[in-house]
């Protein structure tokens, strides 16, 4: 069911609609477990170098035996320097206090946190590193500068959040933001200082001060590179790297959905490993790979919303998807690149705030025609700007010029920009970049209270994952990673209370069946598969592009709804006829599953509001209603159409 409901406080109170299942089963927890590392201090520098080179954590690991006395979770389990997936599980079954979905910002830092109170394994699709955190170049958003003020921040955020911001929720982020930023420098983080010693703050488009922390034009990176380095070296934090979340293993207890943990697939081994965890965080990033050009990296599927979904959580403001004006357009470039990239090149706000100057291609300055604030408008009116630019003028990229300031310091504010661009001959310092809007980050996502919390007992979000109300209709340039921090924080002592009282044994595990890896197949039906996979994504992609793009309108927006469907349906029943079951998993299958889930929210969201706001805008509907200012929910319900994106694999225990 979508609806749009009053913005409240940032509290949670909700009457959900149960789903089907029997009572939760109270059980014992057995405790006393000390985990140890799972990755050795060896490995830090080969793992933490500036390139963040894909080492891959699991060719360093050394299997080593589990010694213990009567059961491995015994208090007299002995140190180990290297825990891999043959230890601390009960078959293919792993217990922790805390599991972490995702090892971006929000993540980590949260794991740091938990894990002085419990074993907490952060569960991660890829390379620990490989996360939006650490694609974000612009910075990190603080109130650090004597001539700002948290009034000033809160105002900015909520103007450009087209006043959908819950203004609760805008406050604590902005008042806690620079004490998040003091506790990153204190943990090793190396930000940008001026000549007075003074941390170098940008300025970016919908700020009214001069407050982005940044770190050159590679801030995610930095601050990945600090957090990786101290969960590198606590003893209580597993890294399980190359694990895909396929679902929360849920259960009722009364009304109530508790969350107690997740089933995933090892991408590496094909093995499905399950987490079964008091407390369950998602950190899982964003949807970006629902377009077809996305600054998002690949593992940006949308894989914690829809399992969020399926799951019972409440879902917000999926319509407000975000796109950047400023992704490098290859097109445009002297040297095309040898192959497509799976992920756009982002070219930072902050190019614009230090004064890039945009144009068509007959070097004409359209900005001031569109908003008085010229370049310096929100991300929103931006992106919607170059778009009416394009296709008036049926072309297929804008121009960024940012050399008409001084060599020396565009190199040393954008240097990662500096060297990508003129490894495909284009010099910044003396020519316009080429660029195009491309998906960026989704402002809907799990909606969360202001502790992080969501109407599943147990199951917390963080990230952009998550809805907290602080976006609104558009998000403020840096403020992704500050809300990260922010939250992430908060959400720490709920869980470590919900974890003291959360009881349940070993048996916990076989309350669910499993997923099952379809080897039974053969490598003909799986290839047919994988193609068809492919396939049926680029498309999905081009409909969401063409249909639910920067600019909307119902009829289009209805036709993309049935496209989706009828998409769906079709690949479904093309596995199925090849043998594939509603309980088999593969990655790309998976993946593919989460796309159509996130998408048909995205649609349904944004048939709903019948206004344009922020990122949401629809020719059927061009103007603000003040009527309208309300948040759009989607609450639990049955499965749409009973598609195999809309429910859970495995039952509900019995």
């Amino acid at each position: 069911m979508t609806t749009c409901i009053p913005a409240g406080s940032g509290n949670l109170h909700y009457s959900v609609a149960p789903c089907r299942g029997q009572g939760y089963r109270k059980t014992s927890w057995v405790s006393g477990v000390a985990f140890n590392r799972c990755i050795q201090k060896e490995l830090l520098w080969n793992f933490l170098l500036p390139s963040f080179r894909s080492c891959g954590v699991s060719k360093f690991l050394q299997t080593q035996r589990c010694n213990y006395s009567k059961s491995p979770f015994s208090e007299n389990w002995k140190s180990l320097r290297t825990v891999t997936s043959s230890c601390l599980r009960e078959g293919s079954t792993k217990y922790f206090d805390f599991a972490v979905i995702g090892s971006g910002v929000a993540g980590l830092r949260y794991a740091l946190e938990v894990a002085k109170h419990g074993s907490v394994a952060v569960i991660t699709k890829a390379e620990p590193h490989e996360s939006n955190t650490n694609y974000a170049q612009g910075g990190v958003s603080a109130v650090l500068c004597p001539s700002d003020s948290v009034e000033s921040h809160v105002h900015d955020t909520i103007v450009a959040g087209a006043y959908l911001c819950d203004e609760e929720t805008v406050r604590i982020v902005c008042t806690e933001g620079p004490d998040r930023i003091r506790e990153l420098i204190a943990m090793g983080a190396s930000f940008d200082h001026g000549e007075d010693g003074n941390l170098h703050l940008a300025r970016e488009g919908g700020h009214s001060h001069r407050r982005i922390v940044h770190a050159a034009d590679m801030t995610g990176r930095e601050i990945e590179r600090a957090l990786l380095e101290a969960v590198v070296y606590d003893p209580n934090i597993c890294v399980f790297e190359h694990h895909f979340a396929i679902d929360l293993l849920t259960c009722q207890d009364g009304s109530d959905t508790v969350c107690l943990g997740v089933d995933t697939m090892n991408t590496e081994t094909q093995e499905v490993i399950r987490f079964i965890s008091k407390v369950t965080l998602l950190a899982s990033g964003g949807v970006g790979h629902i377009y077809p050009s996305t600054t998002n990296p690949p593992v940006a599927t949308g894989d914690g919303m829809a399992i969020a979904h399926r799951a019972q959580a409440v879902i917000s403001n999926m319509e407000f998807v975000q796109f950047h004006p400023t992704a490098l357009a290859d097109e445009g470039l002297p040297v095309k690149p040898s192959k497509s990239r799976e992920n756009a090149f982002l070219i930072t706000e902050a190019v614009r705030g230090d004064g890039g100057i945009l144009y068509n291609l007959s070097m004409e300055r359209f900005m001031p025609l569109y908003d008085d604030r010229a370049e310096l408008a929100p991300r929103d009116v931006v992106a919607r700007s170059i778009d009416d630019q394009l296709k008036k003028r049926n072309e297929k990229y804008v121009l960024l010029d940012i050399s008409h300031k001084p060599r020396k310091k565009i190199l040393s504010h954008f240097p990662n920009i500096a060297a990508e661009c003129l490894q495909h001959g284009l010099d910044i310092t003396c020519q316009p970049i080429p660029v195009v809007p491309a998906a960026h980050y989704m402002c809907g996502g799990v909606r969360a209270g202001l502790q992080g919390e969501t109407n599943v007992r147990g199951l917390y979000v963080a990230g952009e994952v998550a809805c907290t109300g602080l976006h609104g209709a558009n998000r403020l340039a840096s403020n992704s990673l500050l809300e990260a921090l922010v939250f992430a924080r908060r959400a720490v002592q709920p869980s470590i209370d919900h974890m003291k009282s959360s009881k349940h044994d070993l048996g916990t595990s076989n309350w669910w069946s499993r997923p099952v890896v379809p080897f039974s197949l053969g490598s003909e039906a799986m290839d047919k598969i994988l193609l068809m996979t492919r396939k049926v994504r680029r498309e999905l992609q081009s409909i969401m592009w063409e249909y639910v793009g920067i600019v909307r309108s119902t009829t289009r927006l209805q036709f993309a709804e049935q496209k989706i469907g009828e998409l769906e349906a079709k690949w479904e029943e093309y596995l199925f006829q090849l043998g594939w079951e509603p309980t088999m998993v593969g990655l790309e299958a998976c993946e593919m599953r989460n796309l159509f889930c996130c998408a048909k929210l995205v649609v349904s969201s944004a048939l709903a509001r019948h206004e344009s706001r922020g990122l949401h805008y629809t020719i059927d509907f061009p103007n603000l209603e003040e009527s309208k200012r309300l948040p759009t929910v989607i609450f639990p319900g049955s499965s749409v159409k009973g598609s195999w994106s809309s429910r859970q694999l495995h039952k509900q225990p019995l």
